[in-house]
């Protein structure tokens, strides 16, 4: 037999196999190497801040609360629930811009520039400072409504005409939604001026300000939504390859499309209740997914479930010391860090031919 690639009844070859093997090792290792970095983020988030907290108090703060201690207070009371936050709507928006970016065929889809974060922000502005709720259960499903509105108008505007959902109209639309949608939810909040400093987070994106009540209210809709978008991978590996050849491998596209609309609708949804419209998240951080897995979203997808929530809770905590005694919301930072590859992405010749 020849040193050749060898195919025995459609199977790879021994070696082909075995650096097959060989590569899942390596991204499963990356993967847990990522994770520990997640750990330390949140070590971190729970340790650094904008006050002095002793590492002591942040142990016991975590292990065995006495709340009539200081530093222990802040970290049950702040620290905790901003560190659980950033985890959820990090691991959220992570998830919903590679689902984006998957089924659009799209490197900027973004649930913000896709107006999506928008819709769900207005939607949540509208019911407290119009309609006057106040309970989670109440104004959460707003966020999914306007979410799902959001997507439906942007995939609508950006069918119109001959060529249909093309990525760059698809670009267009959205980001001509979010200016809109962000308009409106600015308008609203500046005529409650007693409101204003309430929901100045859904303005920005903030992991401050929510009770532990209101995570433990969308902690099962964004793990629905991390279920089905982490079953997607397959399917959206197919769909890169564009319909007409998903279709041939035997991929129902139209059911893809709803599954994945579903997922992006409870992720952008719930972390939109958690911590406001919070950008670049999903743009960036699937781009840094691929530069060590490659295109397979079997990988991807897991990887930015982990990428994203390092990335906020370093803008997070970037954000309260760089402003002493003070503090920078976390959408500021997130859209600083993020502007870079989203520059790069537009310089890119091959975004302008698709």
């Amino acid at each position: 037999m020849s040193g050749s690639a060898l195919l025995v009844k459609g199977k790879p070859s021994g070696g082909m196999e075995t650096r097959r093997k060989r590569s899942r090792s390596v991204l499963a290792l990356g993967l847990l190497a990522a994770l520990a970095v997640l750990l330390l983020a949140v070590v971190a988030s729970l340790a650094v801040g904008s006050g002095d907290v002793p590492f002591r108090d942040v142990v016991d703060g975590v292990l065995d609360p006495d709340t009539a201690v200081k530093g222990q207070l802040i970290v049950q009371e702040v620290r905790i629930p901003r560190t659980v936050a950033g985890l959820l709507a990090g691991a959220a928006l992570g998830l919903a811009g590679t689902v984006m970016q998957g089924v659009a065929r799209n490197p900027l889809a973004d649930p913000q520039l896709l107006g999506v974060n928008a819709g769900a922000s207005v939607a949540v502005v509208c019911s407290i400072t119009l309609l006057g709720f106040t309970a989670t259960t109440q104004f959460i499903w707003f966020g999914f409504l306007g979410a799902l509105l959001a997507a439906l108008l942007v995939y609508g505007v950006g069918s119109l005409g001959r060529e249909g959902a093309t990525p760059v109209k698809l670009a267009l639309a959205g980001a001509a939604t979010a200016a809109v949608l962000t308009s409106v939810t600015n308008a609203i909040l500046l005529q409650d001026r007693g409101g204003y400093d309430r929901f100045r987070f859904w303005q920005l994106g903030a992991l401050t300000a929510r009770g532990p009540e209101v995570l433990w209210q969308a902690s099962p809709f964004i793990a629905v939504g991390t279920v089905l978008a982490l079953a997607l991978g397959p399917q959206l590996n197919a769909l890169s390859l564009g319909d007409d050849l998903a279709r041939g491998l035997g991929q129902r596209v139209g059911a893809i499309r709803v599954v994945a609309a579903l997922a992006v609708v409870l992720l952008c949804g719930a972390a939109t209740v958690v911590a406001g419209p919070i950008g670049f998240v999903g743009l960036a951080v699937p781009h840094a997914a691929r530069l060590i897995t490659g295109p397979d979203y079997r990988w991807v997808l897991p990887y930015s479930m982990v990428l994203a929530p390092i990335m906020l809770l370093l803008a997070d905590i970037v954000g309260r010391v760089v402003a002493r005694p003070g503090e920078v919301q976390v959408g500021v930072v997130t859209a600083a860090i993020g502007c870079i590859p989203f520059i790069w992405l537009v310089r890119r010749r091959k975004l302008v031919e698709l």
